[in-house]
């Protein structure tokens, strides 16, 4: 389980102190689907930052499983079981798919080319057509995206971050990807999918949802309580036409 305490980050804004999270509380429980929500500039991506360990909070705690993260890196976090996801994958010129799926399963020689096809599979692409290719510029950004969460479920994460997965992607990329977070969420045994979006099909994924404004948790709760307050908010969730243009 992940608990955050009283969490508030600021950055120095020409000398002057300016608050980016505000005294922010929230836990995500085992084997849930959770996706943070709100207006643009609201916090969500630095939120995301913060659990990740690439920011560190300026006040307050964050707990996994019942152990203080506040201070540890990325790497410890990687180690304990959190993944994240960019907004924009990166490209690893000179590695190949296979390469990059047996060093996030942590067995750099000996991941099975049979286990490596599964995962891609799962992520609905064609191992035989992407098992050896290279993670360069010939990628689109629908095929990084979902050869990025192959890497997740290599990883065998306890919780999966991913932060506005939907970026960057055209509509039919992003209909293969509500297809995949679908699978995850039918699919969840021992971890946690916490995602970072404004997108209305993937809020209906979710079981539970966080409202982010303003720095602050402004609501959260199970999707059924909350979506309807949201939908047709322009504020915080864009219409379903309007998220499928942000896409294309």
């Amino acid at each position: 389980m992940l608990e955050l305490s009283h969490v508030s980050f600021e950055v120095d804004d020409e000398g002057q102190g300016r608050e980016i999270i505000r005294d922010v509380s929230f836990t995500v429980p085992d084997r849930r689907f959770v996706v943070v929500t709100g207006p643009n500039g609201g916090g969500k991506s630095t939120l995301a930052r913060l659990i990740a360990g690439i920011r560190k909070p300026t006040s307050g705690q964050i707990f996994f499983n019942g152990e203080d993260i506040t201070e540890k890196s990325i790497t410890e976090r990687a180690r304990m079981g959190i993944s994240f996801a960019f907004q924009q994958p990166v490209r690893f010129k000179g590695i190949r798919v296979v390469d990059l799926l047996r060093i996030a399963a942590g067995k750099e020689t000996n991941l099975s080319l049979t286990d490596a096809c599964e995962y891609l599979s799962a992520v609905g692409l064609c191992a035989r057509d992407y098992i050896e290719r290279e993670i360069n510029a010939s990628l689109s950004g629908g095929e990084l995206k979902r050869i990025e969460i192959a890497t997740v479920l290599a990883r065998g994460s306890v919780l999966s971050v991913f932060d506005e997965p939907e970026a960057g992607i055209d509509l039919w990329s992003f209909q293969n990807l509500i297809e995949v977070f679908e699978s995850m969420r039918k699919n969840i045994r021992d971890s946690s999918i916490m995602i970072i979006s404004h997108q209305e099909r993937i809020l209906n994924i979710a079981d539970e949802v966080i409202v982010i404004a303003d720095g602050k948790v402004e609501r959260q709760g199970p999707k059924e309580e909350i979506l309807p307050g949201l939908v047709g908010t322009a504020s915080a969730v864009p219409s379903c036409n309007a998220a499928e243009e942000a896409v294309k």
